[in-house]
């Protein structure tokens, strides 16, 4: 099969690796422009990009795909079998969508319909989910609602955060979409039949994953313990809270049960009002901090300009005192 393979961040990397060593020919990528993304505003090459030139693939990173005549005409000259698109960060028009002899395919990292859109595996995340997946999706007009082909879940562990899931759903998208291209070339000829995996979606809440903003990121102290929890997971390592007028970057926490409080070695202060205030420091374990629920001890972070700190380093580093407040 002939394949253009559309793509932007890391997460997509795996699906274009397997698809070159395939027996099929990748013979483009298609990814978003150079973008500055260092202090000094340079240019840098998206990682799907520096993946391909290192393969020595042709490609593309247009400014604009609507209405963009020449490079849809370029894309028309190469007389494609499929399109396979893994995170590319634009949704395809029409006149893209119909160029490839079989259409337009993506793997979706969620179990849909729950969670389309543009940050599927941070909102499972954030919202508790036991389970996630990806699906193999024929592409339409619609935000992810195109009908299935394949689809996987998988267990989403207690100590899971964006980081170990994402590469976990990375690995599985690049099996799956392999499975999708033979399965595709071996019945060119048939009328493929989705009804299972429609099936298997019967019931499903139908959810939308909107970007993440940068306001997302701020810790609500007055939030659910739990809730404060996903989040940290979810957005690592991003979310952050004020901490003596410093950004302070919460990478890890523990929310503390009923039996951890009553243990003698927590000495918890006890006429404390309000949530988002430092209501012990343990040695050699963290700081304690209450919430609109149960407190959470606060096991690892990073303060802006210095480096990531744990446990007893992290409590030398800001020297926290019984009483004083994290700032959302």
């Amino acid at each position: 099969m002939r394949i253009i393979f559309w793509g932007t961040p890391d997460y997509s990397i795996s699906s274009l690796d397997i698809l070159i060593k395939s027996n099929h020919d990748v013979i483009a990528v298609v990814s978003q422009p150079d973008k500055k993304r260092s202090r000094g505003n340079k240019l840098i090459a998206s990682p799907i990009k520096s993946f391909a030139e290192q393969e020595s693939i042709k490609i593309y990173t247009p400014e604009k795909i609507r209405n963009n005549i020449p490079f849809i005409n370029e894309l028309k000259s190469l007389s494609c079998d499929l399109f396979i698109v893994i995170a590319y960060g634009k949704i395809l028009p029409k006149e893209i969508l119909e160029i490839p002899k079989f259409g337009c395919w993506n793997a979706h990292a969620s179990l849909l319909p729950r969670w389309r859109g543009a940050a599927p595996i941070q909102w499972s995340l954030m919202k508790g989910d036991e389970y996630t997946g990806v699906g193999i999706m024929k592409m339409s007009e619609g935000l992810d609602t195109g009908d299935l082909l394949l689809e996987e879940k998988i267990k989403i562990d207690n100590n899971d955060n964006l980081n170990t899931l994402t590469e976990k759903l990375s690995i599985l998208s690049a099996k799956l979409l392999l499975n999708a291209v033979s399965f595709l070339e071996n019945n060119i000829n048939k009328k493929i039949n989705s009804q299972l995996a429609k099936q298997n979606t019967l019931g499903r809440e139908i959810t939308y994953a909107r970007m993440i903003e940068k306001s997302d990121f701020k810790v609500n102290w007055g939030d659910e313990a739990i809730k404060i929890s996903r989040k940290i997971k979810a957005l690592y390592p991003r979310a952050n809270t004020n901490f003596r007028g410093k950004n302070l970057k919460i990478l890890k926490i523990k929310v503390l049960s009923s039996d951890e409080i009553k243990n003698a070695k927590y000495h918890l202060m006890s006429n404390y009002s309000k949530p988002g205030i430092i209501i012990a420091v343990i040695e050699n374990e963290g700081i304690i901090i209450s919430t609109k629920t149960d407190p959470i001890i606060l096991l690892e972070a990073k303060i802006e300009g210095k480096n990531i700190s744990t446990k007893k380093q992290l409590i030398q580093q800001l020297k926290p005192s019984v009483g004083e407040y994290f700032l959302d």
